[in-house]
């Protein structure tokens, strides 16, 4: 019997081998695009007429001109579009409803099934608006990681995701999900919270309990929130023990770490514990500013946040308690920004979506013009430098042979107005067409 099953083995061994050989032997089919204009490597120029050669998911080559595809090769053809790399929103919360009323009526009739269908279509709508990478900052880690799994594998349309998932927290603290409920739901609440700590020791646990899960990257929660059904204001929330052994842990397992801060109290506090990015930062001063550019943090503003809590809470789909910081957030942000901005900070994209609309994720552009970034400056915000603050620069980011095979294409050249990115007329994922000519493709692609 032994000998059998030996015997089965090694044919099956030997199958494998053999259908892995022919596989190796025969290239995968080309596809060619011939772009009208192609930003290759935000930060620099833009290329004229190029042609993009992507086999496997990857860019093999890029040429100048209109380069005739080889036989059986597949063309594209975008010789009046504006071409560049697939965009990255390094903050998003994929399962948020957009319909925030409807959320607050029915989340306690709402199961994880539901939310997983609501998370598969806005991730879907998220990579038709042009952004092939996302940075989940806030859900449930085992129902982001499954919907980055299925995305990954080809199964579901969406892009690809590097997940924290849920925010580490205190109590009472933003992220705390037991915050303001009844005392039977606070119960249940607390009883999953495993993303809240108290005290340094604790805090460790909660960082590796995401980690062991399947977190890419740490999320906490250095100050209150906006969006937190609970008063306190928008100051620091952690001490400095705490926040230090978030991040040390975070490190040591090779993650890097988001603090949300909005005051500037626990801005100061997350970027003295060694903190890799900063969300939100409404509250900052001329010291943050130095202290970004001495500890090398990046800052993500996330300028469409405030803005859509702000209107929200004013139409009553969110709390009493929301509205009163948002009014408070709103006043400050931009002009803070703006200020970091002309500072020399170093900027990475995002947009809190979740809070604003999924899809509307392009909207940020315009912003970051508004308070005075170049066009140019924000995209490479959105490509080079979100890819650098991921540690994936060596496929993200530009359109080089050996990256991935994302990109986004407009009408006319986002260099001359940002808005045109509000608008994609094709998307490209890992080599899959998902957005042509402005309209849905198939999927899985036929």
């Amino acid at each position: 019997m032994h000998r059998l099953s030996a015997g089965i083995s090694a044919i099956v061994l030997g199958l494998a081998a053999a259908s892995g050989a022919a596989a190796q032997a025969l290239p995968s089919k080309a596809t060619v695009i011939h772009a009208g204009a192609l930003l290759d490597r935000p930060g620099q120029a833009p290329r004229g007429p190029s042609t993009l050669v992507i086999r496997a998911g990857k860019v093999e080559s890029v040429s100048d001109g209109f380069v005739a595809p080889e036989a059986g090769a597949a063309l594209i053809d975008l010789k009046d579009q504006f071409v560049l790399p697939g965009l990255i929103d390094m903050h998003v919360h994929i399962f948020s409803d957009d319909d925030k009323l409807r959320a607050r009526i029915e989340g306690a009739n709402r199961d994880i099934e539901d939310n997983m269908v609501i998370g598969i279509d806005n991730a879907r709508r998220t990579l038709e608006a042009g952004f092939t990478t996302i940075r989940d900052l806030g859900s449930d880690i085992r129902s982001v990681t499954a919907l980055r799994d299925g995305i990954n594998s080809g199964l579901l349309a969406g892009p690809t995701i590097v997940p924290a998932g849920r925010a580490i927290a205190i109590t009472a603290g933003h992220a705390d999900g037991s915050n303001n409920l009844n005392r039977d739901l606070a119960e249940i609440a607390r009883a999953k919270a495993e993303n809240v700590c108290n005290g340094p020791e604790d805090c460790r646990r909660a960082v590796r309990s995401q980690i062991g899960q399947g977190a890419e990257v740490i999320k906490f929660t250095a100050t209150g929130g906006v969006n937190s059904n609970i008063a306190g204001g928008l100051g620091r929330q952690m001490f400095d023990d705490e926040m230090k052994a978030i991040v040390d842990t975070a490190h040591m397992f090779g993650r890097k770490v988001a603090a949300h801060a909005h005051g500037t109290d626990g801005i100061v506090a997350a970027l003295n514990a060694g903190v890799d990015s900063i969300e939100h930062g409404t509250f900052g001063t001329k010291e943050t500013d130095a202290l970004f550019k001495k500890t090398g943090a990046y800052f993500v503003p996330t300028m469409l946040a405030p803005q859509a809590a702000l209107s929200q809470a004013r139409a009553g789909s969110r709390s009493k308690a929301t509205l009163e910081k948002a009014e408070i957030a709103g006043r400050a942000a931009m002009d803070n920004h703006r200020r970091a901005i002309a500072s020399g900070v170093k900027i990475a994209f995002g947009t809190d979506t979740g809070v604003s609309s999924h899809g509307d994720n392009g909207k940020e552009f315009a912003l970051m013009v508004s308070v005075g970034m170049s066009p140019a400056e924000t995209i490479k915000s959105a490509t080079v430098t979100a890819a650098e603050l991921l540690d994936r620069s060596a496929t993200l980011g530009t359109l080089e042979p050996g990256k991935d095979a994302d990109m986004v294409a407009v009408a006319k050249s986002p260099l001359a107005d940002v808005t045109e990115l509000e608008r994609p007329t094709f998307v490209m994922r890992r080599g899959v067409v998902h957005l042509a000519g402005g309209q849905r493709q198939a999927f899985p692609p036929n």
